[in-house]
């Protein structure tokens, strides 16, 4: 068979489908859809020839919201399979689309489905890696969602790791930094990491939002805020994962560059300079390069109040 008759057969495939999709029988649009999902899951020629059919993304993007928790899914599933390729992300993002997706995320709050709100922030996330993608959902206001369903999910961190992976994809975007700022999202994170002592995967990812959010003034200045924040690392750095010993000592750092009294308040800590001794011979390689350069800060401060001190004695 050829390139084209191949071609031909699954556009006509495409359109049954479709009609199948928009009929009123759930059967029906179940069979069609469970159709699409199967020939998008592996063909890259197949998931362009689908959206290139007029109205397929906009029936696909309408049922996400549908009654049918199947029919939800799999139509989710199309367009999550769709999104994989590159040059469709861009028109898979429009507003509409958006707008449906948050829809899901803001169900999640009550009574969404689990496979719903999996996919759903799997295709936000997905449609986030374009960059162009990442400032339209701040605009729709996805990262405020996103803040409130994590928090939703800390009594069931099923889903919460799809959630933090779209977070962390969208605020690599400045201007949703401060959104995710604004929505509470660094108290959020930081109970994240406390609430998680088992799941070592969502308090690095939470650790890792944190990191992204600090390079701005307003997570600073935010975390900063946060009581207890040093002492906190600490405990990341004494008793958490490799993951989550990264997260830790980027924010350290950015507390550090930014403020010589949380430098002072890490002296005041018996433990934090033997934990960063331990962490600067058996850390990674990355978290060696990071805690030498916290270990100079503290030595440099250390040194400056012991100065001080011997001045004020001799005055």
């Amino acid at each position: 068979m050829s390139v084209s008759s191949s071609s031909s057969r699954i556009f006509d495939t495409i359109g049954e489908c479709l009609t199948l999709v928009q009929s009123d029988s759930h059967e029906a649009q179940e069979k069609g859809l469970q159709t699409l999902a199967a020939i998008t899951k592996v063909s890259p020629q197949n998931r362009t020839l689908l959206a290139q059919t007029d109205g397929a993304i906009p029936t696909l993007a309408t049922l996400t919201n549908a009654s049918s928790t199947i029919i939800q899914t799999l139509s989710l599933l199309t367009l999550f399979n769709l999104s994989l390729n590159s040059d469709l992300k861009l028109s898979l993002a429009d507003m509409e689309t958006i707008y449906h997706l948050n829809s899901l995320i803001n169900s999640s709050l009550s009574s969404c489905s689990l496979d719903s709100c999996k996919l759903a922030s799997s295709l936000i996330c997905s449609l986030a890696m374009f960059d162009k993608n990442k400032a339209k959902f701040g605009v729709a206001g996805t990262i405020q969602l996103l803040v409130k369903a994590i928090e939703n999910s800390l009594l069931d961190s099923s889903d919460a790791h799809h959630l933090l992976s779209s977070l962390a994809e969208l605020v690599q975007f400045h201007g949703n930094c401060t959104l995710a700022v604004r929505g509470g999202a660094v108290p959020v994170l930081l109970q994240v990491v406390k609430s998680t002592d088992n799941n070592e995967d969502l308090a690095g990812t939470s650790l890792t939002v944190l990191g992204l959010l600090v390079r701005f003034e307003e997570g600073l200045n935010a975390v900063k805020k946060t009581n207890e924040i040093i002492s906190s690392m600490l405990s990341v750095l004494k008793g958490r994962s490799l993951l989550c010993k990264e997260g830790a000592v980027d924010i350290l750092i950015r507390l550090f560059d930014d403020s010589e009294e949380c430098v002072r308040e890490a002296l005041l800590l018996s433990e934090f300079s033997s934990v960063l001794a331990d962490l600067s011979v058996r850390g990674s390689a990355r978290v060696r390069d990071k805690t030498d350069l916290l270990m100079r800060k503290i030595a440099k401060v250390s040194l400056e109040t012991n100065m001080e001190l011997a001045c004020s004695l001799y005055d």
